[in-house]
């Protein structure tokens, strides 16, 4: 029962370490539409985030299965969670953009 507190802890970790990687993601897709060269930009992020998730899950997994296997629970959960916030509504999906030729 001592190592319900530490799995809890992984856990929490983990929705937080989803959360900054999925709305990181989101942050950085919203952002990168509207950039003329943005390859540098999701490259940077990917690389930013990727970094941060992984120390994170270093330090907070310390070499036991089960708080990286609790980690790993709530960074998945975190997923969902963004997900969800980030939706855009079903009217916004209807509209249609303006049809544009790209034939010369």
């Amino acid at each position: 029962m001592n190592e319900m507190p530490s799995l809890l802890f992984a856990g929490v970790a983990g929705l937080l370490l989803g959360a900054i990687f999925f709305g990181g993601l989101w942050w950085t897709v919203r952002k990168g539409l509207s950039l003329k060269q943005p390859a540098l930009w999701f490259l940077g992020s990917l690389l930013l985030r990727m970094g941060i998730v992984l120390a994170g899950f270093y330090f907070v997994g310390h070499g036991d299965w089960k708080r990286l296997l609790a980690c790993l629970l709530g960074f998945v959960i975190a997923r969902f969670v963004v997900t969800w916030l980030t939706r855009v509504p079903v009217e916004d999906c209807n509209t249609r953009a303006p049809e544009t030729s790209h034939a010369p």
